[in-house]
């Protein structure tokens, strides 16, 4: 699931490059054969429950270096809502980032106790598993770290962007109509361009 993403673009550029890297720990390597890796949650209600012992076990192999400069992470629909602060926050803080993902109703909650786990939530819905919020902690924290987005991109992304962007052609027809670039950002004019992105980001 991560294979393809993990090897293109900025994010593959960056583990080619050794400016990150990424390892994977699968808690069902841990199971025995014909041993189940959830169970019915005590209490009743729908789904299974991930058993709390195949997580245990695949963490043991994780070989921390240094417990203050490593942050453990698991997914949860209650967790503190990731954000861009966060991402930075843990890009400069931490060396190393375990991130554990879910399935199915979720993992033992003696997972997150006995680790001492951050719950963190990367929005306000449900997704089938945890592979998809990995990768976006993964894309989000990469871009932080020195070097991943080369010079121009860094000093682009510290500036004041706006979600209006735009390129050529100067003037786009499309069925009959006519969709121009905004005047101010042909002016040449850099401080009424940042000043229009100011609006255009207030607005938002």
């Amino acid at each position: 699931m991560f294979d393809s993403y993990l090897k293109e673009s900025i994010i593959g550029r960056a583990v080619k490059e050794k400016k990150i890297k990424i390892l994977f720990y699968n808690p069902i390597d841990f199971c025995k054969p014909k041993e189940r890796v959830d169970g019915r949650p005590y209490g009743g209600g729908p789904g299974m429950v991930l058993r709390p012992e195949l997580f245990l076990k695949s963490f043991s192999k994780i070989k921390i270096k240094d417990k203050k400069k490593t942050k453990i992470i698991l997914f949860s629909t209650s967790g503190k809502k990731f954000d861009t602060a966060y991402a930075k926050a843990s890009a400069k803080k931490y060396n190393d980032i375990i991130l554990i993902s879910g399935r199915y109703e979720g993992i033992d909650a003696r997972v997150q106790k006995i680790l001492g786990a951050e719950e963190i939530s990367i929005g306000d819905y449900i997704l089938t598993g945890g592979e998809l919020p990995a990768m976006v902690l993964i894309d989000s924290i990469s871009r932080q770290i020195p070097g991943v987005l080369g010079k121009y991109e860094s000093l682009e992304e510290e500036r004041i962007s706006s979600s209006e962007v735009y390129t050529r052609p100067e003037v786009l027809r499309y069925k009959n109509k006519n969709y121009s670039v905004p005047k101010v950002l042909l002016s040449g004019n850099h401080k009424k361009i940042e000043e229009w992105k100011k609006y255009k980001k207030s607005i938002l």
